[in-house]
């Protein structure tokens, strides 16, 4: 009989995607198969307990659940890599890229791929002209490194944009203000490392005006249809264009890329997530199915790119 393999699932954390955290990796802990892994979990608190429980760890790869800073930004992954344990998802600079927004948008820019014109302001700098730049409202404003939509707002006026650059500014030092690009929400998860493949897009119809936290992780909260409803034409050209993202940003293992369809057909990127949410509501295993892959084959894969 083949030697089991040890993963320890490693979920929580300090940023404000704790709770999604527990959720996928519940989730995860749930759907491993239990004839081919070890199973144990490690949560970390939301003040950081836990982490010294890594150090003594016997497992032969951890599964990242953790979501947002310090879980899907480089510094985890640094840890691990130095402690010598293999793990699940992108290596350190994949994941500080993917979760810094303003140094993902310059890469974009330096690829030429379409993004939406932004500016990047911080607590000591002074406001710009926003409509000189981005044109005229509505805009989108979003904390520079968080994750699963955790502080964007739309804003239509001066009042409302004042407010939300404020909010943003609780999750950090820089705040991302953006044109609001109108069109179709769409997503195409990755999986990969040296040959990425493209899984089936997702088209997104958010309960809100947007998908944001509540309509990502709320049961009802949006309306998500797999395979999108666009053409073959556009449905190859997201996904050829996701893989250049996930190959640009160096990503590996598995990651998701979210664009807008301006018009209803030219692809805007908006962002990569490099550790996507696993929990019941979440995107990816609904596409990984659509492609004819449960969740346990999804997670084995996930696994065997990670121990490659």
């Amino acid at each position: 009989m083949r030697k089991r393999i040890k993963v320890a699932v490693l979920m929580g954390g300090k940023s404000p995607e704790h709770e999604v955290s527990l959720s996928s990796g519940k989730e995860i802990i749930r759907n491993l198969d239990n004839k081919k892994y070890r199973v144990s979990s490690l949560i970390i608190s939301k003040t950081g307990k836990g982490l010294k429980k890594l150090l003594k760890i016997n497992t032969d790869i951890v599964f990242l659940a953790l979501h947002g800073q310090f879980g899907e930004d480089g510094t985890i992954q640094g840890m691990l890599e130095m402690l010598g344990i293999k793990y699940t998802g992108s290596g350190v600079l994949a994941s500080a890229i993917g979760m810094d927004k303003p140094v993902f948008r310059k890469l974009m820019k330096h690829e030429r791929l379409a993004i939406p014109k932004y500016v990047v302001i911080n607590k000591k700098e002074k406001v710009p002209d926003f409509n000189k730049i981005l044109g005229n409202f509505p805009y989108v404003v979003k904390p520079s490194a968080q994750g699963s939509s955790v502080g964007v707002l739309i804003v239509r006026n001066h009042e409302e944009l004042k407010k939300a650059i404020k909010n943003a500014l609780k999750f950090g030092t820089e705040v991302i203000v953006e044109e609001y690009v109108k069109g179709i929400e769409v997503t195409c998860p990755i999986l990969g490392n040296d040959k990425p493949f493209a899984l089936p897009v997702i088209e997104i119809i958010p309960k809100n005006n947007f998908f944001d936290y509540e309509s990502k992780y709320s049961k009802g909260g949006a309306k998500e249809i797999v395979p999108a409803r666009i053409s073959k034409t556009i449905t190859k050209k997201v996904q050829e264009l996701a893989v250049k993202v996930y190959k640009a940003v160096g990503c590996r293992g598995f990651a998701r890329v979210d664009f807008i369809l301006k018009n209803k057909k030219t692809p805007v990127i908006l962002e990569i997530n490099t550790i996507p949410g696993l929990t019941p509501e979440s995107l990816f295993p609904k596409s990984a199915k659509a492609f004819g892959m449960s969740y346990s084959q999804l997670l084995d894969i996930i696994i065997n790119y990670a121990l490659e």
